[in-house]
């Protein structure tokens, strides 16, 4: 039996993964990993795309499929160009290669909005984590329940330091994969849903068209966490796809 790495977004943990992962579980050993800084372990220095995905490779199986959600996609990305033997195939869920907007780069969030939530996590850091989470749900067609789950990660103990949170924005602000997607030779599977607030469908698809190996599957009436609101679609999108 393969081992399958999940791999969450910022602001959540592990947990957010418990019902695809009881879903894959009778096919895969799956194991949901922290990023650095959440659910107990140790941040990394410098706190950067490189250094956290030379993080979840040490913790990792020698070999492993990897899926990432969000802030996980790009750590996958950046797992996969740099130890290419370590990862079998990829699953990117809410992916894109570039969350800020750039003079050339319009499907991803203003960066301003990620510089004010920066700001605002030192104000008032649980109430910023449930804007978050109401943007995250936005657009979905079980936007409650997508959110209540959301909400159910963030109440879990242990909390996620500020300073791993803030770190953890200018990761998204500063990070742009697209010169190195072409260097990537894995088969990719991304998976993005179709009303996605936080990061337009059009991201996916670039993703999609430029990977060399990738293949594209939107969840219809679904938003950033697609794995949440229909986690059966999702399951047996990458069981097809991972067999």
């Amino acid at each position: 039996m393969k081992t399958l790495v999940l791999l969450h977004g910022w602001g959540m943990r592990p947990a957010v993964f418990e019902s695809l992962s009881a879903r894959l579980a009778p096919r895969y050993r799956v194991h949901s990993m922290p990023l650095a800084g959440y659910d107990g372990s140790p941040p990394c220095d410098p706190y950067e795309l490189r250094t956290l995905a030379q993080s979840v490779a040490r913790a990792a199986p020698e070999r492993c499929l990897v899926a990432g959600w969000s802030l996980g996609a790009q750590v996958a990305l950046e797992w996969a160009r740099t130890v290419p033997h370590q990862v079998e195939r990829l699953v990117l869920i809410g992916a894109t290669p570039c969350f800020a907007q750039r003079e050339d780069w319009s499907p991803a969030i203003e960066a301003q909005v990620l510089r004010d939530f920066a700001v605002a996590l030192a104000c008032d850091c649980e109430g910023t984590l449930k804007r978050f989470v109401s943007l995250l749900a936005q657009g979905d067609r079980e936007s409650k329940a997508v959110a209540r789950v959301l909400r159910a990660c963030l109440t879990a103990q242990p909390a996620v330091d500020v300073c791993t949170l803030q770190q953890g924005l200018d990761v998204l602000l500063e990070t742009d994969l697209r010169g190195v997607l072409q260097t990537i030779g894995h088969d990719v599977l991304v998976i993005h849903g179709e009303h996605d607030a936080l990061v337009p469908p059009a991201a996916g698809e670039y993703l999609a068209n430029t990977l060399p190996r990738a293949r594209l599957a939107v969840i219809g009436g679904a938003a950033h966490a697609p794995f949440i609101s229909d986690v059966d679609s999702v399951a047996r999108a990458m069981q097809e796809f991972l067999a």
